[in-house]
């Protein structure tokens, strides 16, 4: 069984945990938390062992009646791949600790590609991560542009990616990002670093992205457009799309016509947390004008990387193909809405 560490049990590190537990092949040898809250108590709950990120803070876990397993370099060090999970940043600090001890180590979109061997999408690069040491799986927005780019490269070619990301202001939890009552350019510059950031997947891509944070909490929401190498019918491309086990078209008779019904809906379907692990793509929305491609998708921050981060521990250390990963990984999580 592969032995995975959680470095970081907050709104990815949980879910992974959870993802890791259900895989055949994969434990979670523990998680580590900087500090007590409900989190924390949770883990403990659900039986994983509960590691102090932070040395100097074990007392406060005591105080707080949780018992820890121990600091977390003892975690990383039993651990055959640890997953950081940790905020912006803070993976960057760790990546040390992880070469001491000579673990390999996953870490999230928002650290610097460079601090990486490579970017990780299981759809698109699942073979460049086999052995290597460090691997950043892409962000939220990259993984859902990713999951769609890939399959229509593949069958058409791609000139151009062209895509306006509206963005959630805060996750629900993120009390401290509220009050919102505003719509920003986020970034004002163009492009957003969501375009250079889908290029480390694909090196050769020619993409521009903007972006806008707007008062909302439940998902992102993407408008593309893509030129094609070629021309092709609307309904070719959602032939395509139907195949793809990450992305779900969303078929106009289910009148979803928003995120809030879309989060609804995974709550209806028994999903985790309301978890939207799959690009939500309006059927009726793909549409093509001669080679130019639009369409719009709804992207779940917080969830759509966790099958990611579950192919990236064996594409890591080599235990499976891509196919047979998302494979084992859509059947374990009941992907496919």
């Amino acid at each position: 069984m592969i032995q995975v560490a959680i470095n970081g049990y907050g709104t990815i590190g949980k879910r992974v945990a959870d993802a890791v537990r259900e895989q055949p092949d994969m434990e979670v040898r523990g998680v580590a938390k900087t500090r007590p809250n409900f989190e924390a108590e949770t883990a403990v709950d659900k039986g994983f062992p509960l590691y102090a990120a932070v040395e100097e803070r074990a007392d406060q876990f005591a105080d707080a009646g949780l018992e820890i397993a121990g600091p977390v370099e003892d975690l990383v060090d039993a651990a055959d791949v640890v997953v950081d999970a940790t905020p912006s940043g803070i993976g960057a600090e760790n990546k040390s600790m992880y070469e001491a001890y000579d673990t390999p180590a996953l870490y999230q979109g928002g650290e610097d590609a460079d601090l990486v061997d490579t970017s990780f999408n299981a759809r698109s690069n699942f073979e460049d991560a086999t052995g290597a040491d460090h691997v950043r799986v892409v962000s939220c927005n990259t993984t859902g542009l990713s999951r769609v780019i890939a399959p229509l490269r593949e069958a058409y070619g791609v000139e151009k990616v062209r895509a306006t990301l509206v963005r959630r202001g805060g996750d629900p939890g993120q009390t401290s990002r509220g009050p919102i009552n505003d719509i920003l350019p986020n970034p004002v510059t163009i492009p957003s670093h969501h375009g250079p950031d889908v290029e480390t997947i694909f090196d050769d891509l020619d993409i521009d992205t903007l972006g806008m944070k707007v008062p909302a909490t439940l998902m992102h929401m993407h408008s593309l457009n893509v030129t094609l190498e070629e021309e092709v019918d609307a309904s070719e491309v959602r032939d395509l799309f139907a195949e793809e086990s990450r992305l779900f078209l969303i078929p106009e008779r289910m009148d979803i016509d928003g995120s809030g019904k879309l989060k609804e809906y995974a709550l209806d379907a028994g999903r985790p947390r309301g978890d939207v692990w799959e690009n939500c793509i309006w059927e009726e929305s793909i549409s093509t004008v001669g080679d130019d491609l639009y369409l719009f998708q709804g992207i779940h921050q917080e969830s759509d990387v966790v099958p990611e981060n579950v192919d990236a521990i064996r594409a890591v250390l080599g235990e499976a193909d891509a196919e047979e990963s998302i494979e084992t990984t859509n059947e374990t999580m009941g992907i496919g809405l």
